[in-house]
């Protein structure tokens, strides 16, 4: 069969054979056991209803087997036998644009050079899945192939659910991901209920199916890694050898942890970073993310001193346990300019962060088969690791939090991660990068995380398209406030020195921050050139880590201090407005980045196809998507957010956004 009929037979009508477990393919961990006897049994009867009742005697024990040896039903072998990556769009299937569009992005995030488990169809952060299984996504994409500009294919955790009337400005997909009754949002409620086949964890874009590999976040954290040097006296140097040599310590070579030692070599500084995943370890420095790999401290000490003599920009991996390199750094009186963690601490007991002292190997027989114990060498190294962190602060290190839930479950590991004077909103000794960084500087002012696909596939039509982006923002700097210069500024370098960077993993993707005004005039100039047959049909997208998608009290929102942090009004109210004001497809969530029951986030992709209604929804989308989270911000009486919302009304009169009084507070 072609790749076109494989995608549209959807759940074969014979069975395939069965597919030998490649060991050599990055798998995920083996989840613990929390299933009854009775809910096994319930969670075989969930997968056996997408087949045929004349192959349940054959799949049941394939299936029972699976779920004791590995916690889940994948359902390895509906796995296609078709290479797995984002084609050109005309490659497709299908009767709409728009879903083939859908169909590309969707293999994109399970790309074995973009996810990080492929054959689980996890695509970052241990538990991000675009689906719980292999017959959710061969039935999905059948759907997809089906479908026309007047349906909409509704999306429950994973499972397409159907197509639906609806009409040609209605988004064409709607996603939702974990949504569950505020009481059932527990870490071992998700265990429960994914492996029952009922739920999933979507994490951000994975389940959005707008991830773009490392480069999705790369921007953001070179922002904030060139931010903190900033904050700390140093010089950024964008690529070069930098005036000072800035020491970056963190963790994590995962699929948004490994950008990190791309955006350090981007900054200008000499970039640690400990893994204790030796396959990702060896894949991001194929990919040249990182630039060598240590295994003995002692190498890395040495190596880490030339670096500073030398006034190298390197990035080092080491691939171990972070703890020891903090604790060996101190030791060893090794100053740490800035220091992070980017472990996948929202999933702690679940493969996301490895206790010190023992092997990778061996931590992950013992999350699956002594949980307890596991939890218990976790918060002990978590103890450790917040001590150890602490010696180099007092030594005049900086430290963030990386968005990942270190401080909060440091915290309720019992570490020393607590502020002697807490205040609402910063009860921690340390810092979220949201607080002083992103949230501050970038989010107020409705600067965030846009992204676009080329659908052709062509390293050529990216070119161009970076060629637009950076000629829109030269002319959009000519007459910005001095209040987002820096963020401007910062954005055109990035830009022209995209190409040179290597960013590309999987599709032909780009990222960078902007605002509503360069988002929309950027959008609308891609369009204008598709409409010229400059380049091929455009995706838009974001990461939900952005001004108004995600409500996430310790990360996106940890710079709100009205008490707000804890609402999901804004997330909510984005997914529903961009449904309605023309986006292809959206998507909420329940999780993502901070862990499940700690945030709720949505997001969204548009095709630009160069048509008269691609430009009328992208005018009246992107502008919502960004200031609903501008007023909800200026709300929190955020002063740039207060400036950049009467920014808007001033250029849009149909805008009128309730502003604070603020209060003297001498009446107190």
């Amino acid at each position: 069969m072609t790749f076109q009929q494989q995608i549209q037979q959807g759940i074969p009508t014979e069975l395939p054979q069965p597919k030998p477990y490649e060991t050599q393919i990055n798998h995920a961990p083996k989840r613990k056991e929390i299933l009854s006897e009775e809910e096994k049994k319930l969670a075989l009867k969930n997968a056996l209803r997408y087949f045929e009742p004349k192959f349940h005697a054959e799949l049941l024990p394939e299936f029972r087997e699976e779920l004791e040896k590995y916690g889940r039903i994948y359902m390895y072998r509906f796995r296609p036998d078709y290479e797995m990556k984002a084609r050109d769009i005309a490659e497709y299937p299908g009767k709409s644009e728009q879903a083939k569009a859908i169909m590309l992005m969707i293999q994109n995030n399970l790309d074995y050079a973009v996810a990080q488990h492929p054959h689980e169809l996890i695509t970052y952060g241990g538990n991000g899945a675009v689906f719980s299984n292999w017959a959710q996504y061969l039935l999905t994409m059948k759907y997809l192939s089906e479908m026309t500009d007047e349906q909409t294919l509704t999306m429950y955790s994973g499972h397409p659910m159907g197509l639906f009337p609806s009409h040609k400005d209605a988004p064409r997909v709607v996603v939702t991901n974990g949504m569950m009754i505020p009481n059932y949002s527990k870490p071992d409620d998700w265990e429960k209920f994914n492996a029952l086949g009922v739920s999933q964890y979507g994490q951000m874009t994975a389940g959005s199916y707008m991830y773009i590999g490392p480069q999705g976040i790369v921007h953001g954290t070179t922002i904030t890694i060139l931010n903190a040097m900033r904050k700390i006296g140093k010089s950024p140097s964008f690529g070069g050898v930098g005036e000072d040599s800035v020491l970056f310590v963190t963790s994590g070579l995962g699929g948004m942890s490994g950008a990190q030692p791309k955006a350090g070599n981007i900054a200008g500084c000499i970039t640690v970073i400990a893994e204790v995943n030796p396959k990702i370890t060896k894949i991001r420095h194929e990919q040249k993310w990182v630039n060598e790999i240590h295994e003995n401290l002692d190498e890395l000490v040495a190596r880490v001193r030339k670096a500073q003599e030398n006034q190298e920009t390197v990035s080092l991996a080491y691939l171990g346990n972070i703890v020891d390199i903090w604790e060996k750094f101190d030791e060893e009186n090794l100053r740490i300019d800035i220091g992070s963690d980017q472990t996948s601490l929202h999933n702690p007991w679940a493969g996301g962060y490895y206790p010190v002292g023992q092997t990778f190997e061996e931590s992950n027989t013992m999350m699956a088969e002594n949980p307890e114990l596991f939890k218990e060498k976790v918060q002990k190294t978590l103890r450790r690791h917040a001590s150890a962190i602490n010696k180099h602060t007092a030594k005049g290190t900086y430290f963030f939090d990386y968005g990942n839930a270190f401080l909060l479950e440091a915290s309720r590991a019992g570490a020393d991660v607590m502020s002697d004077n807490p205040t609402i909103g910063r009860e921690f000794k340390y810092p979220s990068y949201v607080q002083d960084i992103m949230g501050p500087m970038c989010f107020d002012y409705g600067f965030g995380p846009f992204r676009w696909v080329c659908t052709s596939g062509k390293p050529e039509d990216l070119q161009k398209t970076d060629d637009i982006a950076c000629a829109v923002l030269e002319e959009m700097i000519k007459t910005s406030p001095e209040e987002i210069q820096q963020q401007m500024k910062d954005n055109i370098t990035w830009i022209k020195g995209a190409q040179e960077n290597n960013l590309v993993v999987g599709s032909q993707a780009r990222i960078l921050y902007a605002d509503a005004e360069g988002r929309m005039k950027i959008a609308e100039a891609f369009n204008k050139a598709i409409a010229n047959e400059e380049i091929g049909a455009v995706v838009l997208g974001r990461d939900h880590h952005d001004v108004s998608g995600t409500d996430s009290p310790y990360r996106e929102t940890s710079n709100i201090y009205d008490g707000s942090r804890f609402t999901a009004d804004m997330a909510i109210h984005n997914v529903i407005g961009d449904s309605f004001r023309g986006a292809t497809w959206v998507s909420i969530h329940n999780g993502g980045g901070v862990g499940w029951g700690e945030v709720i986030n949505g997001g969204f992709g548009m095709l630009l196809d160069g048509s008269d209604d691609a430009d009328r929804r992208l005018k009246s989308m992107l502008f919502w998507d960004v200031n609903n989270g501008i007023s909800r911000r200026s709300w929190a009486r955020n002063e740039g957010a207060v400036f950049a919302i009467k920014r808007a009304m001033e250029a849009e009169p149909n805008l009128k956004v309730t502003l604070p009084n603020f209060v003297d507070e001498s009446l107190f």
